[in-house]
């Protein structure tokens, strides 16, 4: 039944019979008979059918669920019973906003450190896609905004406060300033993070409260492409001051405050909330509240 649901959850996620059967390392027929054998135990159509996938039935939608639920806990028994045994070991997979991979080591290394039997997956995923992964469990854990858009049912563990500046060349507009204002940014030639990032959603919202709008003449899903291009001199960008910091910019790229408001959002670790949480899940937030402490009492 386990494996059978497996199954189920990989088919759901990936919409296509051969795909799901390639992430389970079976055959299609393999696959599809298990689906057929576990619709037979339910008795119930989970899967609509016709010359491709369709979708889901309605009660293939609530199957999923428990599906979720029972094979999250299935997992979470297994490693458990692997940490008794071994210790601490195994892989964790993460996904985390652009604006935060540059902090992701904070956890991973001393996390290795303590734990030299552990590996990482990092993958760069926008907010949405973070959630998601995290629900359908193709992932352990996620870096994202915590308080601007809704998170579901996840445990979340405060990292770090995203302040917003303004990066741009020396002998641009601006760039000899001390803080520069919401509005003035916004007649800028502007390089910016794509708009299915809630950075951008977030940027676009404080630009539009200033009453200015955001026309970036360059986008991206990729900080380091943005990067690459305020060092040409032609474009500035609006970016946390820490992901900034991170890079290294060198000295003829200036960091300018932007105020008007004086911007601040949450950025932290989610996980599926449940009881218990898998061991390697349960020293990752335990790593994560560590670092957390470390940066309120510096």
């Amino acid at each position: 039944m386990i494996d059978k649901l497996e199954f189920f959850i990989a088919l759901a996620n990936q919409k296509h019979f051969g795909r799901a059967a390639e992430e389970c390392g079976v055959t299609q027929p393999t696959l599809s008979a298990a689906i057929r054998q576990l619709e037979d135990q339910l008795g119930v159509m989970l899967v609509s059918r016709g010359s491709r996938f369709q979708g889901l039935t309605p009660e293939g939608q609530r199957v999923l669920e428990w599906a979720r639920r029972i094979v999250g806990d299935s997992r979470t028994m297994r490693e458990e019973m692997r940490a008794a045994r071994k210790g601490l070991a195994g892989h964790i997979r993460i996904a985390a906003i652009p604006t935060a991979l540059a902090m992701v080591q904070k956890i991973t290394t001393p996390f290795q450190e303590r734990h030299p039997d552990v590996t990482f997956s990092i993958l760069s995923r926008n907010s949405l896609q973070v959630l998601s992964l995290l629900e359908n469990l193709e992932i352990d854990a996620g870096i994202t905004y915590l308080e601007n858009e809704p998170l579901g049912r996840v445990t979340s563990v405060p990292l770090y406060a995203e302040r917003y500046h303004l990066i741009t060349a020396a002998g641009s507009p601006f760039s000899e300033r001390e803080t520069v204002t919401w509005k003035e940014v916004g007649d800028l030639r502007l390089c910016l993070l794509t708009a299915d990032m809630q950075n951008r959603r977030i940027i676009n919202r404080h630009l539009a409260e200033a009453g200015a709008t955001a026309r970036p003449t360059l986008e991206s899903n990729s900080m380091i492409v943005l990067f690459s291009h305020v060092q040409t001199g032609r474009w500035a960008s609006i970016m946390p001051k820490n992901i900034a910091d991170s890079f290294g910019f060198p000295a003829d790229i200036h960091k300018i405050p932007i105020t008007e408001p004086d911007a601040e959002h949450l950025v932290g670790l989610v996980a599926t909330h449940r009881e218990p949480f898998t061991p390697l899940v349960s020293a990752l937030l335990h790593e994560a509240r560590l670092l957390a402490e470390e940066d309120e009492n510096r």
